[in-house]
């Protein structure tokens, strides 16, 4: 007897011993293919700045649907990590919808802080139903507040797919909140007026946004006429410049404030309509309107940086469609129709700037061809391989929407609509006359980046009652395209000096249940894991019994 109570007294002290080891020295152990357990470099340090509390609730609690009970598991366990390299980074997962008589309020509320619900359709057991989930998170911290979308839509994708790309972009969006919310020193970003560029109504939702990341100010370029040296030096204090559809020409003497702009290491923008042409153009007795070549006397410019805006249109079978009306007063109805000249853009590649991004809308784009010289370019948006292009001045026809198209015809795809060009920068005026003295001119600068779009409207928001909408929304037709993101990712990145930007590169393929073998072999692993041990613990019963009675019987 004494030694069972010595052997017990071992097991206790071994196992408390156990406990204290483990509450002293904290370890984990990533053993997954792709490592998605595992932060960046980037990630830990960017989490290791705070001192003070920052506190993340997860709308994502309650009877979820498996899709997003499986991206909740992933959420919290990526935030575990975040936890576990600052203790001052705490979370929570909230059930918003959960008092079901609040529901409407609760929703009304969401929606006015920007939370898009996402409305699914679950099936289970042959019976479909909907539900309303918030996929977000709130980052709050010293009175602020960061909003993180956690659902990464993208257009025909499958659940699957939907699930893999939002847990790919989580550390991303979570890393990304964490910085912008910790800011101390905001780079600067001018938008360049002075040559027919968009209003700044268009611009609203984009300026908008970035205004958590960067200090957005106009820089007029007719100053260049009375003070180009002032011009320039303005510039200069600049990070970036966004060229949002210029519709005037421009001067040597603007180009070459510009062009010294960027040889002095300012990043660049530029979101070029070579040909005019506008949907509203279209809305006349006719149904047409010509498309023009459009003069903005920047082709030499470009030409020296290595790519060409052609005065053409992008017909593209991969389309986004336009809302027309049919009869007249209240009887008039609105029909979504294919319509082949905005293009609709999926990426291609995997480069951080467009990996796991939704489709882009193009409107009216022209074609890029990329030139030989010293500079590196990306094509980081290209048309559809069903696409083709067709030369200007063409006379554009509503009427087109009643032709269907002849798919052999489209046989002059892939063609780039925006191009990332990276090098030392040599001034495109090296070697000629220049058109006025500047102080501080270089000829050839430090390594830099440009991105030049085929499409203007890219960055063009809608209206509705005098107010912005978001950009990328189409209210006509209800949908929201990938336009936001695509240059929200290219300004972090032309702008991101710790390769935050490239963390969407991370890799994360998770291993989802077939919904329809579920639906099909459901009775059978039931039994397996419910009746078969049941089976076999009787069976042993009765073996068990049957033994007793054979060897103590009489």
């Amino acid at each position: 007897m004494k030694k069972f109570f010595v052997s017990i007294g071992i097991a206790l002290a071994v196992l408390l011993a156990i406990n204290i080891l483990a509450d002293l020295v904290y370890a984990r152990f990533d053993l997954t293919e792709n490592r998605r357990f595992t932060l960046s470099n980037q990630a830990k340090t960017i989490a290791a700045e705070f001192e003070k509390p920052v506190i993340i609730d997860v709308l994502l609690d309650g009877n979820l649907p498996p899709e997003f009970a499986k991206l909740k598991k992933e959420t919290d366990q990526l935030l575990e990590e975040f936890a576990s390299e600052n203790n001052n980074i705490k979370f929570n997962f909230v059930n918003p919808l959960e008092d079901a008589s609040q529901t409407e309020s609760v929703m009304a509320e969401l929606q006015g802080l920007g939370l898009r619900p996402a409305q699914i359709t679950v099936e289970e057991n042959g019976k479909m139903s909907r539900e309303i989930v918030f996929p977000w998170a709130l980052v709050n911290h010293d009175n602020k507040t960061v909003k993180v979308p956690l659902l990464k839509n993208k257009l025909g994708a499958t659940s699957e797919e939907r699930v893999n790309n939002s847990v790919q972009q989580l550390e991303y969006a979570f890393t990304d909140a964490l910085a912008k919310i910790n800011i101390k020193e905001k780079k600067q970003i001018a938008v360049i007026k002075g040559n027919g560029e968009l209003d700044d109504i268009y611009l609203a939702d984009f300026l908008t946004s970035i205004r958590e990341y960067y200090n957005i100010g106009a820089i007029t370029l007719d100053s260049v006429v009375t003070n180009p040296q002032k011009t320039l030096d303005q510039l200069k204090g600049y990070d970036l410049a966004i060229i949002a559809k210029p519709t005037e020409a421009f001067t040597d003497e603007e180009k070459y404030v510009m062009d010294q702009y960027i040889v002095n290491g300012g990043k660049s923008v530029w979101l070029i309509d070579q040909v005019n042409m506008e949907l509203d153009s279209l809305l006349n007795k006719q149904g047409n309107a010509i498309a023009l070549p459009s003069n903005l006397n920047l082709t030499d410019f470009f030409f020296r940086y290595g790519v060409r805006l052609n005065a053409d249109l992008v017909n593209d079978m991969y389309f986004t469609q336009i809302v027309l009306a049919s009869g007249e007063g209240n009887d008039s109805q609105y029909n979504p129709v294919p319509w082949y000249y905005h293009p609709m853009v999926f990426s291609k590649n995997d480069h951080p700037i467009v990996n796991n991004l939704e489709a882009v809308r193009f409107q009216f784009a022209n074609s890029i061809d990329t030139l030989a010289n010293p500079y590196e370019k990306e094509i980081l948006l290209s048309s559809s391989p069903l696409s083709r292009i067709e030369g200007t001045p063409k006379q554009i026809d509503l009427n087109i929407i009643n032709t269907p198209p002849v798919k052999e015809e489209y046989n002059n795809g892939n063609k780039p609509l925006a191009v990332l060009i990276s090098g030392k920068f040599s001034s495109a005026f090296k070697n000629r006359l220049k058109p006025l003295k500047l102080i501080g001119t270089k000829e050839i600068g430090e390594e830099n980046h440009m991105l030049v779009i085929s499409d203007g409207d890219l960055i063009k928001n809608q209206i509705k009652n005098g107010r912005p909408l978001e950009l990328g929304y189409d209210k006509w037709t209800n949908n929201y395209y990938g336009n936001k993101e695509f240059l929200l990712n290219s300004i972090n990145y032309l702008l991101d000096d710790n390769g935050l930007i490239n963390i969407r590169n991370k890799k994360v393929t998770i291993p989802i249940l077939d919904s329809k073998k579920i639906t099909e072999q459901k009775t059978k692993w039931q039994l397996l894991n419910i009746g078969l041990p049941v089976a076999l613990t009787l069976l042993f019963g009765f073996v068990f019994n049957y033994y007793r009675k054979r060897k103590y019987g009489q």
